[in-house]
């Protein structure tokens, strides 16, 4: 080949490059969506409506049962962030009212009542987060400022008159608690829907809001408000829900209520645990969360995974994830310190497999991991094991417990992650 068809081959392979550049970083909000894995469920026929729509505004409601965000809160930031990138406006709404009611929605039993002053504690602490995850001008409301003041007689008339009771309780988590295997609802809770439906009938009202966001879990929620705002106001506004972050190894989802929580609240879950928690999840489930809670475009990710699909064992697609993610929710600096411990742990304190701690009958895995250093808190050893990053005898494992079939002439190896040189040898006392 000579040096002239050399240089129009290279020419031609840049201007390949950046077509397909350009193509990747330029995507539609309604094919970023796609591509993220954020959509489950909506009310547009065409999703590609979103791209033309022209009343950019949106509402995402979050609740104020705990004073802190955790991981699965952060990814439906993540999606209100995306929109925000695609021009559009947004109302973010804490449940003050809501919240002293309690939402059925996901809940095989009733939750417990909350006292104002705690709802009204937790609502100031959640705004403050949100605050500097968006970091940009965003509207707050609190549903407690129209609720408070909403009369039995006139909702009654006004709102309940636009609400099926056929339609209410087919919708599968009033069914759900009203069957004969469920624990039953309060008409508390079966109200919660016809608030939230009038949430959205007042943004409406107030701001143009012409679209909700929210989880999977709250898709019947959304229709009330859908379909309240199309009856009062003749108009029509849409839902659009993204599916619930779950765990691949254990199948239990990111959520406040579940065992292990990741909160992004650094008293509850330091940033060190923090960055540890994304830095051992596991391969299968790696690509996932770097679409959905980091902000690297498909040209960047593709090339991320590329490199990572090589070679695993340098888990470069983990470091990346864990440094964006904390740096987004505690700051560079305390990404950079993160990094840094967790490189120290690995290259000057990391334990090789001739290292031996004795263990009595009784300790558990957690106990373990943390005396052999392999864990520098129990916090940190339980999110090993929740995101499948503990192996016993080479086999992963997500239980709290040794077995006394995993001790082989009383001896047992315990390590973390996918390294060897992270193992410890267990000695049965």
């Amino acid at each position: 080949m000579d040096f002239k068809s050399t240089i129009i081959i290279a020419k031609l392979s840049l201007r390949k490059e950046l077509i397909l550049s350009y193509t990747r970083v330029n995507m539609t909000l309604s094919e970023e969506l796609k591509w993220r894995g954020f959509i489950n469920q909506t009310t547009y026929r065409d999703l590609a409506t979103l791209d033309k729509q022209v009343n950019k505004k949106f509402y995402h409601g979050y609740d104020a049962s705990v004073d802190s965000l955790a991981i699965g809160n952060l990814a439906a930031v993540m999606l209100d962030k995306l929109f925000i990138r695609h021009g559009w406006e947004p109302v973010i709404l804490a449940g003050g009212a809501t919240t002293l009611i309690g939402d059925p929605g996901g809940k095989d039993k009733e939750r417990p009542l909350q006292s104002t002053q705690a709802v009204e504690k937790n609502v100031a602490a959640v705004k403050l987060q949100l605050e500097k995850l968006f970091g940009s001008k965003v509207i707050f409301e609190n549903n407690l400022n129209w609720l408070k003041y909403v009369k039995l007689l006139d909702f009654l008339r006004d709102i309940g008159k636009h609400f099926s009771m056929t339609t209410l309780v087919q919708r599968d988590y009033i069914a759900r608690r009203i069957g004969g295997q469920g624990s039953g609802i309060s008409y508390s809770e079966f109200s919660y829907t016809l608030l939230q439906g009038y949430d959205f009938l007042e943004l409406y009202k107030k701001y143009g809001v012409s679209l909700q966001l929210a989880g999977s879990d709250q898709w019947g929620n959304c229709l009330s408000g859908v379909e309240l705002v199309r009856r009062v106001t003749g108009k029509e506004v849409n839902a659009l829900t993204m599916p619930l972050i779950i765990n691949k190894i254990t199948g239990k989802k990111f959520g406040k209520s579940e065992a292990g929580a990741v909160w992004l609240d650094e008293n509850k879950t330091s940033p060190n645990d923090f960055y540890q928690f994304w830095l051992n999840v596991d391969d299968r489930s790696v690509i996932d969360y770097l679409k959905i809670y980091t902000e690297l475009d498909k040209a960047e990710t593709e090339t991320l995974i590329e490199g990572f699909k090589k070679d695993k064992s340098q888990r470069s697609a983990q470091k990346k994830l864990a440094h964006d993610v904390t740096k987004l929710v505690h700051g560079a600096k305390a990404a950079q310190q993160a990094e840094a411990l967790a490189t120290g742990l690995k290259s000057g304190s990391s334990k090789s497999s001739e290292a031996k701690i004795e263990a009595p009958k009784d300790m558990n895995i957690v106990e373990a991991l943390v005396k052999s250093g392999l864990a520098s808190s129990k916090t940190e050893a339980r999110q090993l094991l929740a995101s499948g990053g503990v192996y016993v005898n080479g086999s992963q494992t997500t239980k709290d417990s040794f077995e006394e079939s995993d001790f082989k002439d009383g001896l047992l190896k315990l390590r973390r992650g996918k390294t060897l040189k992270n193992t410890v040898i267990i000695k049965q006392k």
